[in-house]
């Protein structure tokens, strides 16, 4: 099964192309680490939920919107030699620091897959 390394966070939608070229870019860096995949996605079905909901978790503001990540990996270990080799890749740093979004706000974590299916 794979591990999958996720996360969500706030972009500001006015500069959402410049987000887009900035998670292209990254995502040929992810790849080129070892990543076997990224995926990245604008909400667009994300009702803000009375208790829960992706605006809530990261504290939508007007003007933002919600961006969700997945990056896939062989297992725990494999992801956390990409993590490592992406942490002192300061071609990361330098992308993410023009990012329009609000780090502080940003969710990750990483998962177990349970399930996994392809069509064919």
């Amino acid at each position: 099964m794979l591990y999958v390394e996720s996360y969500i966070l706030p972009v500001v939608e006015s500069r959402l192309a410049e987000y887009r070229q900035i998670a292209e870019d990254s995502a040929i860096i992810w790849l080129e680490l070892g990543a076997l995949s990224v995926m990245e996605a604008t909400a667009h079905d994300t009702p803000f939920g009375k208790t829960t909901s992706f605006p809530r978790a990261v504290a939508l503001q007007e003007g933002e919107i919600v961006v969700v990540a997945y990056l896939t990996f062989r297992d725990r270990a494999h992801r956390d030699e990409v993590i490592g080799k992406m942490e002192r890749d300061p071609r990361m740093e330098a992308l993410f620091s023009k990012a329009p979004v609000d780090g502080k706000r940003m969710i990750w974590g990483g998962f177990d897959t349970i399930v996994h299916r392809s069509a064919p």
